[in-house]
């Protein structure tokens, strides 16, 4: 009987788990994992999650806990110059438990918990429990807390605004109107940011079936027209047959107000709505239409800024107010300078429209960024696991680390308060790679340098790792029991454990145990209970609490042996804002107006010159049209297709992308002709911040003037000096500055660059290397 018939035997079932990019039937022999079949219920799987396999037991494997060679032998903040290139020393589980249990204690004693940074920023990996971010701060605050982070890098500015314009932003994220409404009462689909399926790959948590795509593909069946605002054609598929709006990048805000001049001087707008569901209409009408300033922010204004002719804008607007519109705002869009304006705009647009609450109408937030975006599924509300109090009350905005780092004592602004970053002496990450996610790569580097002391679990060796001073190896989703139990998705997955851990490796659970063991705080952190007990804890604390919204779950036994279950979609399909529209007085905004405030007189009251009282054009400092750009180019960063994220930059389906080994760039052939650029060309891409070596993909299906380098690529220094990154990680190159004043967010698209071929010879990737290790003399 081979290992799969084993496990099967034992479980009277086929193995199975779920990641963010699907769910699987797990294929073993010889006690490794073969293959990963797509679930029967997924009618539209995505390749990312093939790409684990090879790398489960690969030359990055994290098999032992690890300390940075001048840190164990000097102490804490040791040449901390020397991260990301010195050697680690391999160390045993109760060595390392000791070195790091001490440390804790005195930071702690010496400095504060508010010296402890821990937002430990990530989607770390699926399942219920097992998930990293909550299992460090449920540890740390057993010790007395830790400063945190605020929002996310995925739309942190958007985060902030919203809830200033329509009272919540996470309430409805996840509750917008379902493709079901959209495929049978939108007429046009306006979608700034275009609708990018490949986003859709991914869902939090675990997903049992992909439906981005197969929704968009009903919905042009159904007769519905697309129109994607972006400077990639490919952000709406092109068997859609979607308009292709080229827009440059950063000015959807000043298209959106020229949209609302049209509607508003063509007498287009419904008056009535904003009347009844609005506040601040008139001093808004009054700013586009040049009341204020003698501005008038009409299609022709719009035009200069944006590349769009006037005309397309003004048959779009009409267009628009002549039938059932849903507007899409990609999550991008809060990723600019100035990214507050184009989500408050693009609410401004959509109420001008009268169509907020209606079927098919209104506004969305990010169709297509997640696969759960759009779905019939509500009130899953099942348990997580409880991360106790934070008595600490300093935190910092998510996109903020290394101004934190650099400015110890340093004011900052955010949502109005006026607060103060912490001095921190040491930082703990489980289960994200800030080496992927945060601008200005070689400004982070200086700032990694401050704390005494970099503590990361990881399961391999990339940068956040190799940047590390103790580096604690974590298990896989295939190497451990969880359950896949997310409120974005209504399939339920037993996640069983279908390999032993890799060498030394342990759940984030346990190593925190035995860590809290040494801090003296194990049963107030376990409570007692062992992994299995807690599984059981949240699944039935999930059953009780779906029980009250009519929804049924079968008892965990039950469960475990049939290994998963779906929870029937809504009866009706879910339209956002619904409730608001029937009835505005018993179901008010969490607004200060009780309505959609178009005008905000509290964000006024700020007083900040960057976020204004209401949606307005801001110049960014980088973009198209700046007068000191040249011949630079627009770099965007989007999301990868092969991976998550950074998630498996080492797996084979990512490598496969590679050009010569290099992250792919792609030009227009206008901009690659007037650099003498070829394709398969390595090219260096490069500004005042650093630079990095792409491979070049010459295309049409990007506007000229812009470039685009998905995000992923593991950040890998060249010891030269040469350039910044040799692999082609674009966040050596984007601004580490705040959206503004109000979210603080990270601004990541407001970017331009230069672009050469590379005239240096190949130049060796060595990104999926592990760093030198050495082996601890024993005594």
């Amino acid at each position: 009987m081979d290992d799969q018939d084993q496990n099967a035997s034992a479980l009277g079932r086929e193995l199975l788990t779920s990641s963010h990019w699907g769910s699987f039937s797990v294929k073993l022999k010889d006690g490794q994992v073969t293959a990963l079949e797509p679930m029967g219920t997924d009618k539209d799987p995505s390749p990312i999650g093939q790409g684990i396999i090879d790398v489960l037991d690969h030359p990055t494997r994290i098999t032992a806990p690890m300390v940075r060679k001048s840190w164990l032998e000097q102490g804490a903040g040791a040449a901390s110059e020397k991260r990301g290139e010195e050697p680690f020393v391999e160390v045993d589980w109760p060595t390392a438990e000791t070195l790091l249990a001490d440390e804790l204690k005195r930071v702690i004693t010496t400095f504060g918990n508010e010296a402890i940074f821990a937002g430990s920023y990530g989607w770390a990996s699926a399942g219920r429990f097992h998930h990293a971010q909550s299992q460090i701060h449920r540890f740390l605050n057993c010790l007395g807390g830790y400063t945190k982070s605020v929002n996310t890098y995925s739309f942190a500015a958007a985060e902030v605004i919203v809830p200033h314009v329509i009272g919540s932003f996470r309430d409805v994220i996840y509750n917008q109107t379902c493709w079901q409404s959209v495929i049978s009462d939108t007429k046009l689909f306006v979608a700034f940011g275009g609708l990018p399926v490949k986003n859709g790959q991914i869902g939090q948590g675990g997903l049992g079936n992909h439906i981005q795509g197969t929704a968009m593909s009903a919905a042009a069946d159904a007769g519905v027209s697309f129109v994607n605002i972006s400077p990639i054609r490919g952000d709406i598929p092109n068997h859609l047959k979607p308009e292709w709006v080229q827009i440059r990048p950063n000015t959807d805000a000043a298209l959106m107000l020229a949209l609302c001049h049209t509607l508003i001087a063509e007498d287009r707008h419904d008056q009535a709505f904003l009347d009844r569901y609005t506040t601040g209409f008139a001093p808004f009408a009054a700013y586009v239409m040049g009341q204020q300033d003698g501005i008038i922010r009409d299609a022709d204004w719009a035009e200069k800024i944006t590349a769009v002719p006037a005309d397309t804008i003004r048959t779009l607007a009409r267009r628009m107010a002549d039938q059932r519109t849903m507007i899409s705002l990609s999550w991008s869009l809060t990723r600019q300078q100035y990214g507050e304006q184009p989500y408050w705009a693009g609410i401004v647009l959509a109420a001008l429209l009268g169509q907020i609450g209606l079927p098919g109408g209104g506004f969305g937030m990010g169709y297509s960024a997640l696969n759960s975006i759009g779905n019939n599924s509500s009130n899953l509300d099942f348990a997580a696991l409880p991360q106790g109090d934070n008595q600490v009350r300093h935190f910092i905005p998510v996109a903020r680390i290394s101004d934190m780092l650099l400015n110890p004592g340093a004011p900052f602004r955010y949502d109005g308060g006026e607060y103060v970053y912490p001095d921190i002496r040491l930082m703990y990450w489980a289960g994200g790679n800030p080496f992927h996610h945060h601008q200005d790569l070689n400004r982070m580097v200086k700032a990694w340098q401050k704390p005494e002391t970099i503590v990361v679990h990881e399961w391999c060796w990339n940068a956040n790792a190799k940047f590390a001073d103790i580096v604690l190896p974590c298990t896989t989703t295939l190497e451990r029991q969880d359950i896949a139990m997310t409120p974005r998705d209504n399939h339920v997955i037993s996640m069983d454990q279908a390999i032993a851990p890799v060498g030394q490796a342990r759940d984030d659970y346990d190593i925190l145990s035995g860590l809290s063991e040494r801090l003296g705080c194990k049963s107030v952190f376990t409570e007692d209970r062992t992994a299995e007990e807690w599984q059981r804890w949240l699944y039935d604390l999930s059953r009780q609490a779906l029980s009250r919204n009519n929804k049924t779950m079968p008892d965990y036994d039950s469960f475990r042996k049939a290994g998963w279950f779906m929870i029937p979609e809504d009866d009706s399909p879910q339209i956002m804002l619904k409730a608001f529209r029937d009835d505005p007085i018993a179901h008010p905004l969490l607004t200060p107006s009780g309505l959609i405030e178009i005008t905000s007189e509290r964000l006024g009251g700020f007083g900040l010159d960057d976020c204004l009282s209401m949606p307005s054009w801001q110049t960014p400092k980088e973009w198209l049209g700046a007068p000191d750009c040249g011949d630079q180019l627009h770099l965007l960063n989007n999301q990868p297709y092969t991976k998550l994220h950074s998630q498996l930059d080492h797996g084979k389906i990512s490598r496969q992308a590679r050009i010569k080994g290099h992250e792919p760039v792609y030009l227009h052939p206008q901009d690659a002709q007037a650099r003498g650029i070829a394709a398969d060309d390595l090219v260096k891409v490069f500004n005042s911040r650093g630079a990095m070596i792409c491979g070049a993909i010459i295309t049409e299906n990007i506007m000229p003037g812009v470039i685009l380098v998905s995000t992923g690529a593991w950040f890998d220094p060249d010891p030269s000096g040469q350039v910044s990154c040799k692999h082609g990680n674009p966040n050596v190159l984007t601004p580490d500055i705040g959206t503004s004043s109000l979210a603080q967010g990270p601004a990541a698209h407001s970017c331009l660059v230069s672009v050469e071929k590379w005239a240096g010879g190949n130049m060796t990737v060595t990104a999926h290397e592990p760093p030198e290790i050495l082996k601890r003399d024993k005594k």
